[in-house]
């Protein structure tokens, strides 16, 4: 017996590890794709990239570990079906939950892990990134201007620098800032140069002129507007997108941990903690998803007639109702995070596959023997 066992979780375990790493390898191809341009216009370093989009791979295992768990399940159990390796074991007496053990102790591991993962890990991984992100777009735009180019540093604020040096000093430089509503502001200078503050990036400009243009509202309605030129040898423009009357940055609910889901601070809206809630039932019900998902797998596996020329139908249908669950899953999340009282659907949809699937792999008793042999 535990020789069978070792032989089906060896062929479950290296496909779990092997499908698992492949997916999140993809995933994390295809989302960090959004980044690349970090790279190529701002001046980032590729390993300043990599341990930036990197921090967003514990996420992607939470969420992809189930789905692997219920597909190396169930490819494997048909292709040993297929082998007629399956009917081998039967003759020798193993029962279906016999047979199930090897996969059901592959998903429990699955499960350990994503506890793990979305509980610890993947809030403090999330709230480092975009931590980082943050900075990088907002404290370090100033650092990240590019010669030539008009540079976006948020929605108020673009840089131009006709060159720039090794050494950080620039030439020909223009900005035009708006996040004086009402009063924009051009500054033209020959030279500046780019130095750090606790408050992010300034800039200190010499020899230029700074033009803005005053609106005045006269008692009878009229509009008048008067250009101002102010010459300078030496002004400093503070880079920074994020203003001062912005305070600390809202955390979301994926970089929030369990308690702040359940008990958020003061202030935060009604919709956000709706959000927070279905945030934490997801993150205790989606690792016993892998449990689900396998014994689904398992039933969809095991349960069907042994048929000569493969299990193709039963991949098949094993997909379709995956599919099914995922976007079922998803709907849940979503009408969850608006209203309270579908927050047991979480659980349901985690729950519910899992013993139906158990018990159809036990035979489907209770059921009369005419539509016990239908459903088979």
């Amino acid at each position: 017996m535990k020789r069978i066992d070792l032989y089906i979780t060896r062929q479950l375990g290296l496909s779990l590890i092997a499908v698992t790493v492949g997916l999140a390898a993809l995933v994390w191809l295809t989302q960090s794709l959004r980044f690349i341009e970090l790279v190529l216009d701002r001046g980032l370093s590729i390993w300043v990239f990599l341990e930036l989009t990197g921090l967003l791979l514990p996420s992607f295992f939470g969420v992809i570990l189930p789905i692997t768990a219920f597909v190396v399940t169930l490819f494997t159990y048909v292709r040993l079906s297929s082998d007629r390796e399956l009917v081998v074991m039967r003759a020798a007496g193993l029962s279906n939950w016999q047979l199930s053990r090897p996969a059901l102790f592959v998903a429990s591991c699955a499960m350990a892990i994503c506890f793990v993962l979305n509980i610890w890990i993947t809030p403090a991984s999330h709230e480092a990134f975009r931590e980082w992100q943050f900075e990088i777009r907002n404290q370090m735009a100033g650092l990240l201007l590019q010669e030539g180019v008009f540079s976006s540093v948020g929605d108020d604020l673009t840089v131009y620098a006709r060159d720039r040096a090794r050494d950080g000093t620039l030439s020909g430089i223009l900005v035009h800032d708006t996040r004086e509503r009402g009063a924009p502001v051009t500054i033209l200078a020959e030279t500046g140069r780019i130095t750090s503050s606790p408050q992010g990036p300034r800039v200190t400009l010499y020899n230029g002129q700074r033009q803005q243009v005053e609106r005045t509202v006269a008692p009878d309605g009229t509009v008048t507007q008067r250009l101002s030129v102010l010459s300078f040898r030496e002004n400093s423009l503070d880079l920074a997108r994020a203003s001062r009357s912005e305070g600390a940055r809202f955390r979301n609910a994926q970089e929030r941990n369990l308690s702040e889901l359940f008990h958020p601070e003061e202030g935060v809206s009604a919709r956000d903690r709706g959000r927070f809630l279905a945030e934490a039932h997801q993150r205790l019900s989606g690792p016993v998803t892998a449990i689900s998902f396998a014994l689904l797998a398992l039933a969809v596996s095991l349960s069907g007639q042994f048929r000569r020329f493969g299990g193709g139908a039963n991949l098949f249908v094993g997909c379709v109702l995956m599919v099914g669950l995922l976007a079922l899953g998803l709907g849940i999340g979503n009408l969850a995070a608006r209203q309270k009282v579908l927050l047991p659907l979480i659980w349901a949809h985690a729950l519910l596959p899992g013993m139906i699937s158990a018990w159809v792999i036990s035979g489907m008793p209770g059921l009369p023997s005419q539509l016990r042999g239908f459903a088979r």
